[in-house]
């Protein structure tokens, strides 16, 4: 069974904000401070694991394997982006079985050609429409659980086709069965009301930081018709801005220590990634 705690917030009506996790630090951060549901970011768990672009060249298998340990590290549901499902409609099939077995709360596929590129940078490529149709009919077949699982479609068209051919996509991802539309990269808040006012499902608004969608908070996008917003360069960006700072000030001062740089504590972090089970087994097996 999936987590239903997705489910339940969008029936309820409650707008959901919901940060990225690019590894396990993030993870375990969001723990602490208490978000339940969370976003595995392809752009950001390809660049923390490989050191690569969000351009198609992390696999299935890595994906998935990365989901998986969120969902064992993390205490929120989460929501997984599939890319493109990893190709064919059988590909669609296997990934959303391996996503829903990893413990993955919605799976969110795309309408781009592979190879596909982060939403918000440049020489992106629909496929047809009649095929992504195909791919979210057998994603939704595809999940056991069809109450809790959600198929997420999301369209890359605003940047190549428009604005009309994205919604044209939206309509018939929403008649094909999908549980919530994802309206990729909208460049103005005009662009987000339109999308927003012509469908009754779900619409998930992407807050990517330097992307080419407006960041706004979360009641205006509630207010535009949002139900929910993911934040997936957030944690990335932060964190990077913070090392680099850091390291700045180790290369010139060449110590670690400074007053203008927080640092998380390291025995509360300790406890936060699991260290007190280990402690509490070496107290009772150590000889």
């Amino acid at each position: 069974m999936a987590n239903p705690i997705l489910r339940q917030k969008l029936s309820a009506g409650e707008f959901i904000v919901i940060p990225g996790v690019q590894d396990m630090i993030a993870t375990v951060m969001t723990n602490k401070v208490g978000f339940d549901i969370i976003y595995g970011t392809g752009y950001w768990l390809t660049a923390s694991s490989l050191g690569l672009p969000d351009a198609g060249i992390a696999t299935y298998t890595q994906m998935v394997d990365r989901m998986r340990t969120i969902t064992r590290t993390s205490k929120a549901a989460l929501i997984a982006d599939a890319d493109t499902g990893y190709g064919g409609l059988l590909n669609v099939h296997h990934t959303v079985r391996g996503y829903e077995e990893a413990g993955v709360t919605a799976i969110q596929i795309e309408d781009q050609e592979f190879p596909k590129k982060c939403g918000h940078t440049p020489y992106k490529r629909c496929v047809p429409i009649e095929d992504m149709v195909e791919k979210i009919k057998v994603a939704s077949e595809a999940r056991q659980d069809k109450e809790n699982f959600l198929i997420i479609a999301r369209t890359d068209a605003r940047a190549s086709l428009g604005v009309d051919d994205a919604m044209r996509r939206m309509e018939a991802y929403a008649k094909a069965g999908a549980d919530v539309l994802f309206f990729e990269a909208p460049q103005s808040e005009e662009e987000m009301r339109r999308a927003c006012a012509a469908f009754d499902l779900p619409m998930m608004a992407n807050m990517a930081d330097g992307g080419k969608t407006p960041i706004l908070p979360a009641h205006v996008l509630k207010e535009i018709g949002y139900s929910l917003a993911i934040f997936p360069a957030m944690t990335s960006l932060v964190a990077a801005a913070a090392m680099e700072k850091s390291l700045r000030h180790l290369k010139e001062a060449g110590t670690s220590l400074s007053p203008d740089i927080p640092m998380a504590d390291f025995n509360e972090f300790c406890k936060l990634i699991g260290f007190e089970e280990v402690w509490d087994f070496e107290k009772r097996w150590a000889r």
